[in-house]
């Protein structure tokens, strides 16, 4: 990812084998991962523990630190959508 303004306006900031050492990955158990240096985690602010939240982008995948606020609010809102499933339904016709 290059640095730069991100589409929300923050400063983005870049973490690849050009500025740092490349994350290898590993496999851990029926799965597979990377070891994040603590550096990049400090970037992240963000420490052994935290949760992350992975998203998409044109460039790439973008890690940032999960908004336990905004994921909260989320769970609740696919709560009502699931109860109110058919109102809402029939309210987007």
């Amino acid at each position: 990812m290059a640095g730069g303004k991100g589409v929300d306006g923050t400063e983005r900031c870049c973490y690849n084998g050009r500025m740092n050492k490349p994350l290898k990955v590993q496999k851990f158990g029926n799965s597979a991962g990377v070891i994040l240096p603590k550096d990049l985690l400090a970037q992240l602010g963000t420490e052994v523990g935290g949760t992350l939240s992975v998203t998409t982008t044109p460039n790439g995948v973008e890690l940032s630190v999960s908004d336990s606020e905004f994921e909260r609010q989320m769970d609740i809102a696919r709560e009502v959508m699931a109860r109110r499933y058919r109102a809402l339904r029939e309210l987007a016709k």
